[in-house]
């Protein structure tokens, strides 16, 4: 039998996983409609579309991730595909910070940079973040395809919501990741899968 420090390790390593897994078996019920989001965006890219990602806080390292991951694939053989994430050039965001509203940031940008086969990807951890919502919202009416990936009890309007069940934003960005990946396999997939036909 374990000391009591070691009965209370277990126990929080115990705990720490039960807390992701629901989040991670609901991901896995949502199959669906990621696989839509993923054919979708396939076809973007394929009538030479590109992915504008964007997020705030946290998710700005996550937006970048998933661009580079689309730019330059570390796995060998795959294509390249454009994807821009907007949250890295600061004189923009903070100059449409500054003279607009930080709101405005990934919307004021789309609207300047984006066409209609394009893709806008909004991150946002707690699903509540205004400029994401506002990103999301102008990428709409320009006619882009629209995919949130979120968490929490919010729900933005965009074309694909795929929402982590979580209301622990950190549980949030892990599944996050997961979903990101997934992404982009399978955009892959769809994307090479036409390429063959």
């Amino acid at each position: 039998m374990g000391t009591a420090p070691d009965m209370i390790a277990m126990t929080a390593v115990s705990a720490a996983i039960e807390r992701r897994t629901a989040p991670a078996t609901a991901l896995g019920e949502d199959s669906e409609r990621i696989v839509r989001a993923c054919q979708e965006m396939a076809e973007r890219f394929r009538d030479g579309g590109t992915l504008l990602v964007f997020g705030t806080g946290g998710s700005v390292a996550d937006a970048q991730h998933v661009a580079v991951e689309f730019a330059h694939p570390v796995v060998v053989g795959k294509p390249a595909l454009p994807a821009v994430s907007l949250a890295t050039d600061m004189a923009v965001t903070t100059e449409i910070a500054r003279t607009r509203s930080l709101d405005e940031i990934f919307a004021a940008q789309l609207r300047l940079l984006a066409g209609p086969r394009d893709i806008a990807l909004g991150l946002s951890a707690d699903g509540d973040c205004a400029a994401v919502r506002e990103g999301l919202a102008a990428a709409r009416e320009l006619g882009l395809l629209t995919v949130a990936l979120t968490g929490g009890q919010a729900d933005p309007e965009a074309d694909h919501v795929l929402a982590v069940h979580s209301d622990d934003p950190l549980i949030v960005k892990e599944v996050h990741m997961t979903i990101y990946h997934v992404l982009w396999e399978l955009v892959h997939v769809f994307y090479e899968l036409e390429a063959a036909r």
